[in-house]
């Protein structure tokens, strides 16, 4: 098979969550664990950072690789979902896996993928520790991709783990309480292996502590040691001081991620940082301030508060569940504009009431889907959204969509794009 072929088979022939839903989640580690012993457990031959949370992962996944990258480290990137292409899940220096490598692991590992027939995500999983391991990297930053506990990347022992927030997201599966989630997402905590929390949340900070505790593994909030504070802002960069405590600790960080949010994700990769210089790894405050600057450079990130265009200005941003869609709307009530046009689509196994509860009545609203099985109707879209006082058309296509909203706003307008994470991929 060529890449083409190959890809269409990972995308046709195995379970995928990203686009049927809970048939392609397994309740279990047996197949990764089945697939890390086919190839001899590469992952026990680097370093790994595991990362995990409701919001903002990709994004301190991806400002760590960042830093070890321009620190001298040959650091390994496995994130998902991917925008673009599949090979922007797996990274080692910012550079993708090539073409050839995933056509070969595909071909050469035949035998093991039919006998357990294993998921998507599972086998990419497998794939991204094989890769690593035979391009020798020094340390690599996986991110999980749902829940922590059960999830395919926590076959590893990390020297750091790390949990963003715990939030409301993906409830049928990992559980319909904050405590509930923090326990699936909580099973990437080692013994005896640092772990930061990025926020403190006090429903859930009690069973995080007495786990780590338990598990003796030393625990730090990001928040309360760190604060990043906007000096001034521009189209490219947001200039970012970073307090230690009460302390100054750093002057005009430029962090080219112009969400908000993605100062809390700052604050967060700040304070893994100061773990890994604790267990020795050399990294320099230049370091830091170059991986902050190069971040979308070195790594990639896309989707994240993106600005696609101006006259009007078009903005895109991966925000797809409660916690994401409030840090949208809040920068969205910060802009000047005319109008808003808001292109907005959604997944069939989500509950959007708290979402809808949130979005702008004001705007004009463009429901659409993206071009996957797990897309909610438009049609199913826009009759539950108006019940929240949300209004606008149906459009059978991303594309569809976000034309009619250039045609329809004026040079002085809005247009955000968002909703889900497929809906930015089909336009980025």
């Amino acid at each position: 098979m060529n890449y083409h072929e190959t890809i269409n088979f990972l995308f046709e022939q195995l379970p995928m969550y990203q686009r049927t839903g809970a048939s392609a989640y397994k309740n279990n580690l047996d197949n990764s664990l089945a697939l890390d012993k086919w190839f001899n457990h590469p992952h026990k031959n680097f370093k790994t950072i595991h990362i995990a949370g409701t919001n903002g992962k990709g994004s301190v996944s991806s400002m760590l690789a960042s830093i070890l990258q321009e620190s001298g480290y040959k650091t390994g990137l496995y994130t998902s979902p991917h925008l673009r292409d599949f090979r922007e899940r797996i990274k080692i220096n910012g550079q993708m896996i090539p073409e050839e490598k995933v056509v070969d692991f595909v071909s050469e590992n035949n035998e093991i993928i039919n006998k357990i027939k294993p998921s998507f995500f599972e086998m990419t999983v497998a794939m991204a520790f094989n890769y690593f391991e035979k391009s020798k990297v020094d340390i690599a930053v996986i991110e999980t991709g749902l829940g922590g506990r059960l999830d395919s990347t926590n076959i590893i022992t990390p020297i750091l783990s790390i949990i963003t927030n715990i939030g409301f997201d993906h409830l049928a599966l990992l559980g319909n309480t904050l405590l509930k989630i923090a326990k699936e997402k909580s099973g990437i905590i080692k013994k005896g292996v640092p772990v930061v929390i990025g926020q403190f949340q006090e429903n859930v900070f009690d069973f995080l502590f007495e786990k780590a505790l338990y598990l003796n593994a030393h625990l730090s909030i990001a928040d309360e040691n760190y604060k990043a504070v906007v000096a001034t802002s521009c189209e490219k960069y947001k200039s970012v001081n970073i307090f230690k405590g009460s302390e100054f600790y750093f002057s005009g960080l430029k962090l080219p991620l112009l969400g908000d949010y993605q100062l809390k994700n700052l604050q967060t990769t700040m304070q893994a940082v100061e773990n890994l210089q604790k267990s020795g790894f050399s990294i320099s405050a230049d370091n830091i301030s170059k991986g902050i600057k190069n971040v979308i450079i070195n790594t990639g990130l896309e989707g994240r508060w993106q600005i696609i265009s101006k006259n009007p200005t078009i903005i895109c941003d991966t925000g797809h569940n409660e916690d994401g869609i409030r840090e949208v709307v809040s920068q969205l009530a910060k802009i000047e504009f005319q109008q808003l046009h808001f292109v907005f689509g959604s997944v069939n196994d989500k509950d959007l009431t708290k979402i809808f509860s949130l979005l702008p009545q004001h705007a004009t609203y463009y429901f659409t889907k993206a071009n996957i099985p797990r897309s909610l109707d438009t049609k199913t879209l826009q009759k539950n959204a108006s019940l929240f006082g949300l209004h606008g058309e149906c459009y059978e296509s991303v594309t569809e969509a976000v034309a009619a909203a250039k045609i329809n706003a004026d040079k002085n307008d809005l247009i955000f794009i968002g909703g889900s994470t497929f809906v930015v991929a089909e336009i980025i």
